[in-house]
This record gives C-alpha cells, structure tokens and sequence, in this order.
C-alpha cells in the first residue's frame, strides 16, 4: 500500500540510467542491487553492489573498449596505492594472484564471437565429457561456470570478452544484430571468477524493441516511458554492469564471495 501499487527491487539501474545517458552524455551508477535465484555458489549472492556506466553514442565495441580500459585502470591504480596489501595477498593468500594481475593490466584482453566459444568448447568437452559436469554445449547454450573459467583460464589464459550471444537467452533491450540470429551483447570473463561483466548496446530502434517486448510477454503500458525515449529523443547507445564484490575477488584472490562484503545476504541467509 506504501507506493498505492505493486512494487519490486531491482535486479538493476540500467534502464533508469539510460534515460540519464541520453540526455547528459555518459553517465554511470553505483548502488545495491538484489538477485531471487536460489544459487548457492561462492559466486553469487541475494543482494549485491554493481557498477553500471551507460554510454551515449556507443555501439558494442564501444562498450568493450570502455570496460577493459576501466578495469585495467582499477587494477593498476589498486595495486599501486595499496602495494603492501597485494604482497600479503600474493604471499598469503594466491599465490599466482600477481601474474594473473600483471597479464590484465599489459596484455590486451581476447576477445571472441559467441559461436567460436561454442566450437572452442565442444571440441574441449569431446576429448572426455566425464570431466565436465554440463558436457552438452551447442548454440543456444547458456554457458555455466564451469564453460567460462575453461575460456579464461585454460584456453586463453586471460581475460576474455565472448560476444554476439543468441538472441533467445538474453534480454529484450539487446540490440539485435543483421543476421536475425544474435544481439549485441558481451561477457567479460576473467580467470579465478568467471563473469565478471554483463553488457549490451541497447535496442534503440522502436519498432524492433517493442517486437522483442511482445515476444518476451512484456506489457507496453509498463514501459511507456522507456519507449517514449525512442519515440521522442533516443541515441545509439550503451553500457554494462560490474558486480563490485566479483570484482573484489578477483583482485584480492579471495574465493568466496561472501567473504568480499560486509554484511552478506544469501538464500537461506539474511543475519544482518
């Protein structure tokens, strides 16, 4: 009764964040974000920080560029100001942390197409399927955990953005790309963790977004005024999301997320 109507947490700030984009330039959010899947991992957890810059005038390269270099610099800059931290870390806690960082920050990150990942896999996967909890990988496949570290931590041995995903496994607001069969979007996967980043260039074209809605079962009258930001002053742009506690993991080589945050909320587990 608090807001005279149904109202829910949000798993992002994205969609507000675009209309910021549009009309400023590129803008970014940082807040608290909340997750219902009942994963019980050393990776996920119910409620969590993210990290979201939204880009106006970006197509997905874009998008790529301003991720690696934002990562890069966060890393540099960490490890340069709190160098006694990262000994301890390198020491005491992993200790193949520092030549894991020193690739990320001078090598350039690879960066391969949806369907190679797939090929690249089920070629890995064919050698012996009884090492693999999830063998069956074909187009289509959402990859799981186990996919992503095999592409950053053994193939490539870096961090790795996979992009050009099937349309049918990820969100409406992606824009589709030629061929009918992909969108424009992208994985930062990074070795240790797996996905670090989830991004997108944005589906700024009305009629083609307001298909997609009706294919996902979304009601119009419930994004009026998202769609009235193509109607009336969209730009081609976009932006990903950086889950900060993964992103504290990673650099830190601590292992378990819940160790990565202070008060940590899980299901099953909301203590504090």
């Amino acid at each position: 009764d608090f807001f005279g109507k149904p109202a829910f947490l949000t798993v992002s700030g994205q969609l507000a964040a675009e209309t910021y984009a549009c009309a400023l330039g590129s803008v970014y959010t940082f807040g608290p974000t909340f997750r219902a899947e009942n994963s019980q991992t050393q990776r996920h957890l119910a409620e969590f920080h993210m990290i979201e810059p939204e880009i106006a005038f970006a197509e997905l390269t874009d998008v790529m560029d301003n991720a690696e270099r934002y990562v890069k610099y966060v890393v540099r800059e960490a490890r340069e100001r709190c160098a006694a931290d990262f000994e301890f870390f390198g020491n005491f806690v992993d200790k193949e942390l520092p030549a894991r960082l020193d690739v990320l920050v001078n090598e350039p990150f690879e960066r391969v197409p949806y369907g190679k990942a797939i090929e690249l896999l089920q070629a890995e996967i064919a050698k012996d399927k009884s090492k693999w909890e999830f063998p069956d990988v074909e187009f289509g496949t959402d990859m799981a955990s186990e996919h992503e570290r095999w592409l950053t931590e053994k193939h490539f041995k870096k961090p790795v953005f996979v992009f050009n995903y099937p349309r049918e496994i990820k969100s409406f607001y992606m824009r589709d790309n030629e061929d009918g069969k992909t969108v424009a979007a992208m994985d930062l996967l990074v070795p240790g963790v797996g996905e670090l980043i989830g991004g997108s260039q944005r589906e700024e074209r009305l009629e083609e977004l307001t298909a997609k809605m009706k294919e996902s079962g979304l009601s119009e009258e419930d994004y009026w005024w998202y769609l009235d930001l193509r109607r009336y002053g969209t730009v081609p742009h976009g932006g990903y999301g950086l889950g900060f506690e993964r992103l504290v993991c990673y650099v830190t080589g601590t292992s378990n997320i819940r160790d990565a945050i202070a008060f940590p909320r899980f299901p099953g587990g909301c203590e504090f």
